[in-house]
């Protein structure tokens, strides 16, 4: 049984789960003596990060507590420590949570530090420090004034936007409000308090961001910005109250900053390879990008709007890449920006399922004629003039499909083709 995904250990906020985060704890605990927790705002994170605790402290660890902030705030205190432990389901619905371990410099545990964990754990030899040895946990209160401070010296201060914000009840209502207040903005805010009872669905798509783009356009602002639930991402609206679809995101940030070499997703639109980038594709997930950029690389990201900039942290943080969108935005309509970025017709969805036979998948997808076929996550077949992606989501019992395409019609084809595959193939719910 495999217990981490794409971006950790995610489940049900149950007995279950709470027994992984003790056994956890314990684990990280005997691995790694010092050790910064933080959490989100889930109504469990609480019950799951002192269950956490208590296995860093039952393995004799030394444990600081830095209470509900987003996962790159942690990532940037985790610096001072041994190892970070974010409670958090980042974008998934509120009855989730889960435990995600940060390294020293920001990145998430790679694979081989997963599987190490992931050993320890199924194989149940889980043994207790004595008594004399056990520590007890302390309060860490500095870091959001640090995560400010550290990105203030980075952003311009004189920023004298409108900007509308939607924290969506989650971690990053403690500290994005204040961190763009005092770069100068004027912040309309909406869900900017911390709570458990997300208003809408937390992932910051098109379809779960209705009043961000109303409130964007009506009051004439410069721009919308939007969290998850644990601020490693970050959605944006224009000043015409226009969606800006990640793809064109990420390379809008790539070209402000004046990147050379790309590293981006598998499920990443293909313009990003046809305009002058050096590019390099990873497996979904943060963690992959994250882990090829210690190896090169100016910037990376993927389009559900995990953004890193090495200079700053191996880990995606939404509220720099926020400030940094403002920076850009004092400079320029961002829309002229987003219209000047070539786009292709382009499906993404999910559908509900515990998983698929690839085998099977690939047998079946062969009579599509791809030109090509690489597993390396999931399937992803390619066309002469467009590709589809079909892959099990790391974080939830989906799965997701990606097409492409030149023109509307052949990646219409190309979703619909693999949606039925799928159906055919296992039992599914509704396509999301």
């Amino acid at each position: 049984m495999a217990l981490f995904g794409t971006s950790g250990i995610r489940g049900v906020a149950d007995r279950s789960l709470l027994e992984i985060a003790l056994k956890t704890g314990l684990v990280v605990g005997k691995e790694y003596g010092k050790v910064i927790v933080g959490s989100d705002t889930r109504t469990s994170s609480e019950a799951i990060k002192h269950a956490f605790i208590s296995g860093l402290l039952t393995a004799g660890a030394r444990c600081w507590d830095s209470g509900v902030i987003p996962t790159p705030t942690l990532a940037l205190a985790t610096r001072e420590f041994q190892a970070g432990a974010m409670i958090t389901a980042s974008h998934n619905p509120p009855e989730y949570n889960g435990i995600k371990l940060l390294n020293a410099d920001g990145s998430a545990f790679d694979a081989n530090q997963r599987r190490q964990i992931e050993d320890m754990i199924l194989s149940d030899a889980l043994s207790t420090a004595l008594w004399a040895d056990m520590k007890n946990s302390r309060n860490y209160d500095s870091a959001i004034e640090q995560h400010i401070e550290h990105l203030r010296k980075d952003l311009p201060h004189a920023l004298k936007l409108k900007v509308v914000l939607d924290c969506g009840c989650g971690s990053t209502s403690v500290i994005t409000p204040y961190l763009l207040r005092q770069l100068g903005c004027e912040v309309v805010e909406l869900n900017c308090y911390p709570s458990g009872f997300f208003p809408h669905d937390v992932e910051p798509t098109e379809t779960n961001l209705g009043d961000l783009i109303r409130v964007t356009r009506d009051i004439g602002a410069d721009l919308g910005i939007a969290h998850d639930g644990d601020g490693d991402r970050m959605m944006a609206v224009d000043e015409q109250g226009r969606f800006i679809p990640g793809d064109k995101l990420l390379v809008l940030f790539a070209q402000q900053v004046g990147a050379k070499e790309i590293v981006t997703t598998l499920d990443a639109s293909m313009v990003v390879d046809e305009l002058g980038f050096k590019v390099t594709r990873t497996k979904v997930g943060d963690i992959y990008v994250s882990e090829e950029l210690k190896r090169s690389g100016d910037f990376g990201g993927e389009p559900s709007g995990a953004w890193i900039f090495p200079n700053n942290s191996l880990c995606p943080d939404g509220i720099y890449a926020a400030a940094k969108l403002l920076a850009i935005a004092s400079r320029h309509k961002l829309s002229v920006l987003v219209d000047q970025i070539p786009q292709y017709p382009l499906f993404r969805g999910s559908i509900a399922s515990e998983g698929v036979a690839l085998s099977n998948l690939k047998k079946r997808l062969q009579t599509l004629k791809p030109l090509s076929v690489s597993d390396i996550d999931g399937l992803r077949l390619s066309f002469e003039n467009g590709w589809l992606l079909i892959r099990a989501s790391g974080t939830e019992p989906k799965i997701r499909l990606t097409a492409e395409a030149r023109s509307e019609s052949q990646a219409r084809q190309l979703y619909d083709s693999g949606l039925q595959t799928i159906k055919e193939c296992c039992l599914v719910g509704e396509d999301k």
